[in-house]
């Protein structure tokens, strides 16, 4: 797979957007990538993980988030599952598994019921290593601060905002991880 064909395809201008999902990805790619390699006994595809982590974030575009150059229609909770309808479409239905389910530490039903997200009623969750790890590496690197790198305890304090079970996914990952 050509990743940054597809990159290309939806992100074609040099502008603020696209140097800051580059960025984001190369970011996310990187942290994911030395986990696989640490972790030899996981079995986790790398070539596969550096391409989910570049384009896990392909539908930011479509969300309405200025403050990271984004001006589309679409609540940016929603990035996700408009990333993986882009790569579905191109026929990537792996790489697009990863799009929808790397929000926080995975979605569930319940959790978007509860907190009416709009999002479709069912969980998107991580279920492959290459997913976890993906999503893992995520929680580290913000978009809208760049520079910045959280510690385990900040991304994990990060996805409380998605309720206790996130938290506790992420913090089982840190203990396979880290």
């Amino acid at each position: 797979m050509d990743y940054q064909a597809i990159l290309d395809q939806y992100y074609p201008e040099d502008n603020k957007l696209r140097r800051l999902l580059l960025r984001h990805s190369r970011d996310v790619a990187e942290r994911a990538l030395s986990i696989v390699r640490r972790h030899p006994e996981l079995g986790a595809d790398a070539q596969f993980v550096k391409e989910g982590a570049m384009l896990h974030d392909i539908g930011i575009f479509l969300t309405d988030a200025p403050r990271i150059y984004c001006h589309g229609t679409h609540p940016y909770i929603c990035h996700g599952i408009l990333g993986a309808g882009l790569l579905r479409k191109a026929g990537y239905e792996r790489h697009a598994r990863v799009c929808e389910r790397h929000t926080g530490s995975g979605i569930t039903k319940a959790d978007i019921e509860r907190q009416q997200l709009p999002l479709p009623h069912r969980d998107f969750l991580p279920e492959t290593i290459e997913e976890k790890i993906i999503c893992y590496a995520d929680k580290f690197f913000s978009k809208s601060h760049p520079d910045r790198v959280r510690t385990v305890e900040q991304a994990a304090a990060s996805l409380l905002k998605f309720g206790n079970d996130g938290e506790a996914r992420f913090r089982q990952w840190a203990s396979m991880f880290e």
